[in-house]
């Protein structure tokens, strides 16, 4: 079964309840969603591989470590989207690719409507970011759909995941590490996440 790893900083637990106030103006969502995501992604990468360098300070030669891991982000659009600017920050050489989907509000399943990779290596490491993992549906269906490309590994980034979610994706793919803020209580009727934090996308981008 894959791990799941819930950062539990209190600056994570501060931002996320600002965050789950319905009365957050967009500028303080976005300010602490923003906060959120750096923290995740400051634990994501924790584990990419380094290679040894020489490194000429202005005193001497001495031995010192870079990143070696090629890494690819491919946010879910379009809530994923609000990751992307801390993975940037931390990896801004990173390869960047793209999919869309859609969910029915009635059969709660998702339908894929874009697809636009970097081409992916056996080598790399590939983070998938959404930040709500609700169903596990939609996250499903990228993963599946990535493996098919061969990469290294895959990390999967989201602010706020539901039990049935986390489950749902530690079953088909017990490689690929979850890193959340929040492990909430459960899904409701209509498949949104309780006690949540209401459409991730909508207040993010202001299209409530």
């Amino acid at each position: 079964m894959s791990e799941l790893v819930i950062v539990d900083h209190p600056m994570v637990k501060d931002s996320l309840t600002h965050l789950r106030c319905k009365d957050a103006s967009r500028t303080d969502f976005r300010r602490h969603s923003d906060r959120i995501c750096e923290f995740l992604f400051y634990e994501a990468v924790a584990d990419l591989q380094l290679r040894d360098v020489e490194v000429e300070t202005p005193l001497e030669t001495t031995q010192g470590q870079k990143l070696s891991d090629e890494v690819v982000i491919v946010p879910v659009l379009r809530s994923g989207l609000a990751l992307l600017p801390a993975a940037l920050k931390f990896l801004p050489k990173s390869r960047v690719g793209f999919v869309g989907f859609e969910r029915d509000e009635v059969t709660a399943e998702a339908r894929r409507y874009y697809w636009k990779l970097p081409s992916i290596s056996p080598t790399d490491v590939v983070i998938i970011t959404d930040p709500m993992l609700a169903t596990g549906g939609t996250s499903e269906h990228v993963i599946e759909a990535v493996q098919e490309t061969h990469p290294g590994r895959m990390i999967f980034v989201s602010v706020i995941a539901a039990p049935e979610g986390v489950e749902r994706i530690q079953n088909r793919f017990p490689d690929v590490k979850i890193y959340t803020a929040a492990l909430d209580d459960h899904l409701n009727a209509q498949k949104y996440i309780v006690p949540g934090l209401g459409d991730y996308g909508d207040r993010y981008f202001g299209t409530e």
